[in-house]
């Protein structure tokens, strides 16, 4: 009964570190927020030559974070996939970070600006979108 109470105190606490809209941060800003919010997660050395991001996953692989970054560094668009049993707890989150605007839609206002967050599922997996509402 303790155990359970602490993982519902931690996630209360945590707030929305899953689903943190870091859209304008520069590398080094997400990657200590990372460092500090996310410690479960590890980030991933990728380079690739199409797409600059970085990518951040968890012990088993149940879930990966990719930021995705302009040529100067700076996070234009987050993707996080995860497996489909982590959608339930992935959408009560979205619900209480965020204003929802429709089925597996959300909306994050900040400085002015709008941000679009979507829940998408694929067979094995679900995929949440965060980026600049156009």
């Amino acid at each position: 009964m303790k155990t359970a109470a602490l993982f519902i105190f931690l996630i209360v606490i945590s707030g929305c570190t899953f689903a943190q809209n870091l859209i304008g941060y520069n590398d080094r800003q997400i990657r200590d927020f990372m460092k500090k919010n996310r410690k479960e997660m590890h980030f991933n050395n990728v380079k690739n030559s199409l797409f600059s991001y970085l990518k951040y996953s968890d012990n088993s692989e149940s879930q990966t974070i990719l930021f995705f970054l302009t040529p100067d560094s700076v996070c234009k668009g987050v993707r996080v996939i995860c497996e489909n049993t982590m959608k339930p707890d992935k959408i009560k989150e979205l619900d209480s970070c965020y204003k929802r605007i429709g089925d597996h839609k959300w909306v994050d206002n900040r400085d002015g600006k709008n941000y679009l967050i979507k829940l998408e599922e694929e067979e094995w997996s679900c995929c949440i979108i965060i980026e600049p509402e156009i």
